[in-house]
């Protein structure tokens, strides 16, 4: 078996399926890249059983078809120190010895043979529903940094999807902190909810451009298969019954603050510094058409405090919140302003934008406060 492709290309396409690989793989081969040699074109996969993703490569020339898999590390390692030039791959079947040639060099390494490589699943009874890209990049980075990591709750760990005939929405949550990110210009045929994984989230999130390329998804009871570009993506969804999330939201919250976004978050920032490393807790007293900012550390006396002119409605408040949780939130609204709702020291804080790019766009960000010491 004989090919040539170009090495920059190849590297491209292997760099962006390589993040599915795992260090710690129950089986040896799952380390490999399985290169799948046909007329036109190299079809590369990585798996680690639970995440499976290919991607289609154009090759310069291929003399006979055929499977291989192929160490992953050194071989990204070594197209790494190529510049842009054609490379040839020779593969004795037999052996399964490969050859590569490029340039003045020759390289040889040991694969394995491509039918030991595990296959990947094949979706039966599924529904598909088509997503721009920028759409689902957009709805994944908005919501992904609010999953837990807590293994007695594994649902939590992953992003919630609810299609709806009139809406798509994603929710993430780990009990301290809630987003939910919905779009109205989406329709679904039935309704269908279920729990994507973070990892394949990730792998799709740093692939997915911000245009209005198509992406196909589809999904029974086990997987979910979302094709795009020459991508394709297959992961098991997270089984189990997402919580609730609707029961936590507030839906009374009389206290209202307005208050731009970027000095808000800076002022956090600095705040921030000063409050406690363990708790990262910092309070928010509300009076008036004032905010003041302030954070401890008792251990080692630090102390700041910051006044912020803001917009607010409601009865005087004093409220704590966690610092880290505080600014994940505002670094992921685009909004210039924000309105703060709450109703009491002891219950939830909910964040939205005041403005955004899309009406079909709604977020909802919900963030529970943290006891104060008086």
């Amino acid at each position: 078996m004989r090919f040539i492709i170009n090495s920059t290309a190849l590297l491209k396409g292997l760099q962006s399926i390589s993040g599915v690989l795992s260090s710690n793989n129950t089986l040896p081969i799952l380390d490999d890249f399985l290169f799948e040699v046909g007329e036109t074109s190299l079809k590369v996969t990585s798996s680690d059983l639970e995440t499976t993703m290919t991607v289609e490569l154009e090759l310069t020339k291929s003399e006979e078809t055929g499977a291989i898999a192929v160490p992953a590390k050194i071989l990204l390692e070594t197209l790494k120190t190529f510049s842009d030039i054609p490379i040839i791959f020779h593969i004795d079947e037999d052996t399964q010895l490969i050859e590569i040639s490029a340039g003045d060099g020759k390289y040889k390494l040991t694969g394995h043979k491509g039918e030991e490589y595990p296959k990947s699943p094949e979706l039966e009874d599924t529904t598909f529903i088509s997503l721009e890209s920028a759409v689902l990049a957009n709805a994944i980075s908005k919501t992904i940094f609010a999953t837990g990591n807590d293994d007695l709750r594994p649902v939590m760990s992953g992003v919630n999807c609810e299609l709806e005939p009139d809406s798509i929405t994603f929710v993430a949550t780990d009990a301290h902190k809630l987003v939910r990110y919905r779009r109205t210009d989406v329709q679904a045929e039935a309704s269908a909810s279920f729990v994507l994984p973070k990892k394949p989230l990730n792998m799709l999130k740093n692939l997915l451009s911000n245009d209005a390329l198509a992406v196909r998804i589809e999904y029974n009871q086990t997987n979910a298969l979302f094709v795009f570009r020459n991508f394709q993506l297959i992961c098991r969804l997270i089984d189990g019954k997402y919580p609730n999330y609707d029961a936590v939201i507030p839906s009374s919250n009389p206290n209202k603050l307005f208050i731009e976004r970027i000095p808000f978050l800076n002022s956090i920032k600095r705040v921030a510094i000063f409050a406690n490393q363990s708790t990262h807790q910092i309070r928010l007293k509300l009076t008036g058409q004032e905010l003041i900012l302030s954070a401890e550390d008792i251990d080692y006396s630090n102390e700041a405090k910051e006044r912020l002119n803001c917009n607010y409605e409601g009865d005087d408040i004093e409220i704590g919140f966690n610092s880290k949780f505080l600014l994940e939130m505002l670094n992921n609204l685009d909004s210039d302003e924000i309105r703060v709702e709450m109703s009491a020291p002891n219950r939830a804080g909910i964040i939205l934008p005041v403005n955004t790019d899309s009406s079909d766009e709604d977020i909802l960000m919900l963030i529970m406060p943290v006891m104060l010491n008086s």
